[in-house]
């Protein structure tokens, strides 16, 4: 049930930012950004029919088109159906992330989790990929973030749904692994408790960060680890707070975490490293994560993330944040 041996390295790309996320990116930008990624060995590469309407998607697909399809491997997810007509992007109601895409297209998007959508999103996924198929497909969003009260019927409308048609095209061999692509650990926790079906891995976003992991260390990664279902970590700075950026969850950042990394930061400047490095290195630590996905919407961003990666982090470092009280003790670190 593992996807490690599907994913090529252990650092892949968000394109959520790609849909115009936060503003409206020029499309050469954004092609160049991809190329980028390309450029410097990413041939992993994640999106959604969410991220502005489908923007992502065609964005995405305009660059990999050029490439042989069997030299990456790529994600999309389930939940959302993209419509022809259109409607104003800011006026949407997408829960606690108003206005994320407000720059994106303006056309309609309508949620849906049953196995009829479930069909017809991947079939259009693969139309603005300009792709044949798509490798991983996460069930997108089934959380209290865009549903609220009402997020345990839209969860069972995916188990019902999205999760058996799923699992049919990956017995079916039409896609290698499915899972839940979401911004909580609570549906992880649910899903994980299920007799069947039974997930591949999840894409879990913002919730295994150096600003909050303790749900997820506590209780979701012991039990991800138990079912062999892995994590593809999500948003590993944190909306962008953890690599120089404003936003925190999707939003400008509270007073409280930005005080937060104010502390991480001056370590890292004792140490002679850093955020970013101790972010995305931070999430790849712990056994049970395969990779992660940070996203970007310029291209010398993939330099400085692969630089990241690469980046000696002293164990002292790791041992001032225990001492700090700004990681759990348990929290698995990096080993220089």
């Amino acid at each position: 049930m593992s996807i490690s041996h599907l994913l090529p390295g252990r650092l892949g790309f968000g394109t959520a930012p790609l849909g115009n996320m936060f503003r409206a990116i020029p499309d050469d930008e954004a092609a160049a950004t991809v190329t980028a990624a390309w450029d410097q060995g990413i041939r992993y590469f994640d999106t959604a029919p969410f991220y502005g309407a489908g923007l992502s998607e065609i964005r995405l697909g305009d660059v990999l088109a050029q490439h042989p399809r069997d030299a990456y491997v790529l994600s999309s997810k389930v939940g959302r159906v993209v419509l022809d007509e259109t409607e104003d992007p800011a006026a949407r109601d997408l829960g606690e992330k108003g206005g994320l895409f407000e720059h994106g297209r303006p056309n309609k998007m309508i949620n849906d989790y049953s196995a009829d959508a479930t069909l017809r999103s991947i079939e259009d996924s693969l139309k603005r990929l300009r792709t044949d198929r798509l490798d991983i497909v996460w069930v997108h969003d089934v959380a209290q973030d865009f549903y609220g009260d009402e997020w345990l019927a839209a969860y069972e409308s995916a188990r019902t749904g999205a999760f058996r048609v799923l699992t049919r095209l990956r017995e079916e061999g039409v896609i290698k692994a499915w899972g839940l692509g979401v911004n909580k650990v609570e549906p992880l926790e649910l899903t994980l408790d299920l007799d069947e079906p039974r997930p591949d891995a999840f894409l879990l976003a913002g919730r295994y960060t150096l600003l909050d992991h303790d749900r997820a260390l506590q209780r979701l990664l012991p039990a991800a680890a138990e079912h062999h279902v892995d994590l593809v970590v999500g948003g590993p700075y944190s909306s962008g707070i953890l690599a120089g950026g404003a936003h925190f969850e999707y939003q400008k950042a509270p007073a409280d975490i930005v005080a937060k990394v104010e502390r991480i930061k001056a370590l890292a400047q004792q140490h002679g490293i850093g955020i970013k490095a101790a972010a995305l290195q931070f999430a790849l630590a712990h056994p049970a994560t395969a990779a992660a996905i940070p996203g970007a919407t310029r291209p010398s961003r993939i330099a400085e993330d692969l630089a990241a990666l690469d980046e000696k982090i002293p164990a002292a470092f790791w041992t001032a944040l225990r001492e700090e009280k700004l990681i759990f003790a348990d929290a698995p670190v990096p080993t220089a």
